[in-house]
């Protein structure tokens, strides 16, 4: 059974766990510790959601505000544990993300990428992300893209 859920504070050690896989898959050089993790499940303007398939953490994705972009938040962190790859999870936590970023009145979701995650960038591009300009600072990054919300 899968299920997915808004992230909170009372889900840091699942966070953790699942942020940390993603830092290692994909050789993050700035990581969050978790003094910063427990700051961002606290600040009601950033969310997670965490997939859990039969109560396992099994995916995560965040959003925060993207300030420098007026009317835009960032899609963050999008993983899933590569034994629980292939059953949609992915689309179901930017599906959750996106519905969430509507509703609270932002009008684009942008997000960065790299080149070698060609999985991660077909999914942004069948869900109708497009290309755009460099947003931000990220050394690691190579790709940008955003989306307009309805």
């Amino acid at each position: 059974m899968n299920r997915i859920l808004r992230a909170t504070a009372a889900h840091l050690t699942d966070a953790r766990h699942l942020l940390h896989e993603y830092f290692d898959a994909i050789d993050v050089v700035l990581r969050d510790d978790d003094d910063a993790i427990r700051a961002f499940l606290n600040d009601p303007s950033s969310a997670m959601w965490i997939a859990y398939v039969d109560d396992v953490p099994a995916a995560c994705v965040a959003m925060r505000p993207l300030p420098e972009v007026a009317g835009a938040c960032e899609c963050k962190r999008l993983y899933v544990n590569r034994n629980f790859r292939r059953r949609g999870l992915a689309e179901a936590l930017m599906a959750a993300l996106e519905q969430h970023a509507a509703a609270a009145g932002y009008q684009a979701v942008y997000l960065d990428t790299k080149d070698d995650l060609v999985g991660a960038i077909s999914l942004y591009d069948r869900l109708g992300y497009e290309r755009c300009a460099r947003y931000n600072d990220n050394p690691q990054a190579t790709i940008f893209m955003r989306r307009g919300l309805a």
